[in-house]
């Protein structure tokens, strides 16, 4: 059979993905990256990723330096101040709005919006530019074996291909995990998110609004004006069920749920979008590398929609991974490095899921009397201007 060689393969062509081997393809490493599934690029798709990501200033640098933040920023929303409103009182109205304002730490917003789709086919537009890097849309791992010196990777389509590198970037029900025998942890909440976008009367000015009440939070993330028009990106976490008849609610009907459960923050809200949902967890895997292979981005570790830690913790771990590859390209997937990447991640990685579970716990309550101390919490951490501004930094992983 005949074998291809490369420096670099990444199972996984979502954004994590796509963008480290835009990446590892601009450090001038030969790279293949392959998915199963073909990405979607325009909006008016109806199988389009209705999500929006939220980069927040650290994952921000690492697009500049890979060369895509240019073509990103003309449809980046700041996000200049996270607003959380606690609505859990007797009725679903705002009893509390704190606003946490970058300003206070930083000359920059705290991150920038962008809608998923879009963001794949800007980093595709890069990619092609890469006459080092090739992406196999349709095709994805099969098996894979690994050695000393590489990993062997048996695609769908029969082809075989030797890497020094293997990245696992396949999700949260990883085959290349799967393949090394990682363990992983999962936590079940019973949750769905349930994701669109609408639009609004007052521009939201750049504030990402979490609203708490009880199963999950009601969070308003700012979009660009369009045509006129104040937008934002919606995820609303509940109870499976619960989601599931949300879903299928006429338009009429579900805008005025949405707009009751955002406590009226941007008054009626009118529906843009297709609704899309998904099953909320936490996971992390055992380790955050194998033989010859690091795992990354949902492939390692998975967290509720909460404070835009998934996309960016999973930009951290390409961070990492490229600055050991870029500092001595000969240990590229050398048990030194890919155990120094472990090191360095791992922990932290166990960190944020941790506390992202927690607050997601905390976001979940319905009993009045916990809501109330819920109300409580959030008032006294925000009152201490210390206590504040560290978690402020925390949030965007600045030390």
């Amino acid at each position: 059979m005949n074998r291809s060689h490369t420096d670099i393969l990444v199972s996984g062509g979502g954004i994590a993905g796509l963008t480290a081997a835009a990446a590892f393809g601009a450090a001038g490493f030969s790279v293949i990256c392959v998915d199963p599934t073909p990405p979607i690029t325009e909006s008016s798709n109806p199988q389009a990723d209705r999500r929006t990501t939220a980069f927040l200033q650290p994952a921000r640098q690492t697009l500049i330096d890979v060369g895509l933040w240019d073509s990103l920023a003309p449809y980046a929303a700041p996000l200049q101040t996270m607003r959380i409103v606690d609505a859990g009182g007797e009725l679903p109205e705002a009893r509390l709005i704190k606003d946490f304002n970058a300003s206070d730490i930083s000359d920059l917003p705290f991150g920038w919006n962008l809608p998923n789709w879009l963001l794949r086919r800007e980093i595709l537009a890069k990619i092609e530019t890469l006459a080092n890097v090739t992406f196999r849309a349709g095709i994805g791992t099969q098996d894979v074996v690994t050695r000393e010196t590489s990993a062997i990777v048996r695609l769908t389509d029969g082809a075989s291909i030797s890497t020094k590198l293997l990245i696992a970037a396949d999700g949260r029900n990883s085959n290349v995990r799967a393949a090394l025998d990682i363990p992983v942890k999962t936590i079940r909440y019973g949750q769905k998110a349930l994701v669109f976008s609408v639009s609004h009367a007052p521009s939201h000015e750049n504030v990402s609004t979490e609203v708490h009440r009880s199963g999950g939070p009601f969070t308003l993330v700012p979009l660009p004006d369009h045509d006129g028009k104040h937008f934002s990106a919606v995820v609303w976490m509940e109870k499976a069920a619960k989601i599931d008849s949300l879903a299928t609610l006429s338009i009429e009907v579900f805008e005025e749920k949405i707009t009751l459960r955002s406590a009226g923050i941007l008054g009626p809200l009118t529906l843009e979008s297709q609704r899309s949902s998904w099953p909320i967890i936490s996971q992390i895997a055992a380790t955050m590398y194998g033989q010859r292979t690091a795992l990354m981005a949902e492939a390692a570790h998975v967290v509720p929609p909460i404070g835009a830690q998934g996309l960016n913790m999973s930009l951290g771990d390409l961070r990492v991974l490229l600055d050991l590859a870029t500092s001595d390209p000969a240990t590229l997937g050398t048990p030194k490095m890919l155990e120094k990447y472990n090191r360095l991640r791992h922990r932290e990685a166990q960190i944020r899921v941790t506390g992202v579970d927690l607050l997601n716990r905390a976001s979940m309550v319905g009993a009045q009397g916990l809501r109330d101390l819920r109300a409580g919490a959030l008032n006294t951490f925000y009152s201490v201007a210390p206590i504040r501004k560290t978690l402020m930094k925390a949030g965007l992983g600045m030390r």
